[in-house]
């Protein structure tokens, strides 16, 4: 018996140093204060509470956890989007990129993916943007992986990147899309049917 309660107690202790690691970081994020061109946690959460409406009580932490491992964002999207899957995969959306001392920009992103993915989905999307050196930087393409469980009033978040700029986005949608996916998101100033 004793021999279990230490075996046990291992990895409790493991988890508890992994948690209080985590949380020491996420002081650390909050505790810094942002620079001119980046956005506080705190604004970030007030436009996404606005943006989302009713469904964003998870949204607080997903942008407290972002924080944690990226730091603040010197941008952010917010727009809509919808897309499908059947084993291959597209996504199509649009929004308007707010910047604090670059200007906002309307942008566009598509784009294709695959993987054992089902479904489909409309969606109000937050995109935080991390390291963008220009509004026009956007204009690339954005490769990551996805995993998502979409479900009537879902909210969830992945992470894409090029040339270390990281975009977040933070889905709020409608519709059933189970599974997990590779692919890209490509934004351009325009609307476009080409995923590729």
């Amino acid at each position: 018996m004793r021999r279990i309660l230490r075996n046990a107690a291992v990895p409790a202790l493991l988890l508890a140093a992994l948690f209080m690691g985590a949380g020491t970081q996420h002081a650390s994020a909050q505790a810094r204060q942002p620079a001119a061109n980046e956005y506080s946690s705190n604004e970030i959460i007030d436009a996404g509470h606005r943006f989302f409406g009713g469904v964003s009580r998870g949204l607080a932490q997903i942008v407290e956890k972002a924080a944690s491992n990226w730091g603040l964002p010197n941008g952010y999207v917010l727009g809509e989007e919808a897309g499908g899957a059947f084993i291959g995969g597209l996504r199509y959306g649009e929004g308007q990129l707010y910047t604090k001392n670059a200007g906002d920009l309307r942008v566009f992103w598509q784009g294709p993916s695959i993987g054992w993915d089902v479904g489909g989905e409309g969606a109000r999307t937050m995109m935080l943007i991390y390291k963008l050196p220009a509004t026009n930087a956007i204009y690339q393409r954005f490769a990551g992986i996805d995993g998502s469980a979409y479900f009537i009033g879902g909210l969830g978040m992945t992470a894409l990147t090029a040339n270390d700029v990281i975009i977040v986005p933070i889905r709020s949608g409608l519709g059933l899309r189970l599974g997990a996916n590779i692919g890209y998101l490509k934004f351009t100033p325009q609307a476009t049917w080409n995923p590729f």
